[in-house]
């Protein structure tokens, strides 16, 4: 598969597949769009616990993992992330898309760490932060049912890859959250807001990004 680095709107760079015309982040803006998608509408929503689980569906590039271990060190609130990934970004698109020049210095070495350390095995980069990516197809992942209280959803959309929507993939996001956890997408298709009521989440519309009006936060009461 094809993968090219593109400049977005506000300067930060994302990937680019040819053959699907698919980005890995917004053309507006990857790095405000991650900000408002996954911290704003998502680990903000979970500031008063001091111990977080998040489960990433599709790791990526990584960027929002480095947001999060960035809040965790400025918050010293405890972040255990897993992010689970099926096609890993090659290691020099990785250095090329250069996000350390998005941060300060000394969160650098911690996002280097999430790229290079091995799959499949839970490190602890600092006291507040523990992560593991792991490499699978989700159709094949076992979730552990009610141990995660936040899910940042960040598959390629349905348009691109239907399959990741899918309602018995969607169950399993269900099943490994906690009571009250809540799932986080920038997806806001009536089709996939439909599915997640059917499971039992209770679905709230906000403001999307630059460039979405909507995006979608899912509750499980």
């Amino acid at each position: 598969m094809k993968r090219e680095i593109i400049q977005t709107a506000d300067g930060s760079n994302t990937i680019h597949i040819p053959d699907m015309d698919e980005n890995y982040h917004s053309t507006h803006g990857a790095l405000q769009e991650a900000l408002h998608v996954f911290i704003k509408n998502g680990l903000e929503l979970k500031k008063e616990l001091s111990q977080l689980d998040i489960f990433e569906m599709g790791f990526g590039t990584g960027l929002n993992a480095l947001l999060c271990f960035i809040e965790a060190e400025k918050g010293k609130q405890h972040i255990s992330y897993k992010g689970i990934e099926a096609y890993p970004v090659e290691p020099e698109l990785i250095q090329a898309i250069r996000y350390e020049d998005l941060v300060d210095d000394c969160f650098h070495k911690g996002f280097q760490q999430m790229h290079e350390l091995s799959w499949n095995e839970t490190h602890a980069l600092t006291n507040n932060f523990t992560f593991e990516k792991i490499h699978s197809k989700i159709e094949e992942y076992l979730v552990e049912h009610e141990q995660i209280d936040l899910v940042f959803y960040d598959a390629f959309g349905p348009k691109a890859q239907e399959a990741m929507w899918h309602p018995s993939i969607l169950k399993k996001m269900f099943d490994m959250l906690k009571p009250n956890g809540t799932l986080v997408t920038y997806c806001a298709k009536g089709q996939v807001k439909r599915d997640l009521k059917a499971l039992g989440f209770t679905i709230e519309a906000v403001p999307g990004p630059p460039g979405k009006r909507e995006m979608t936060l899912a509750h499980k009461n």
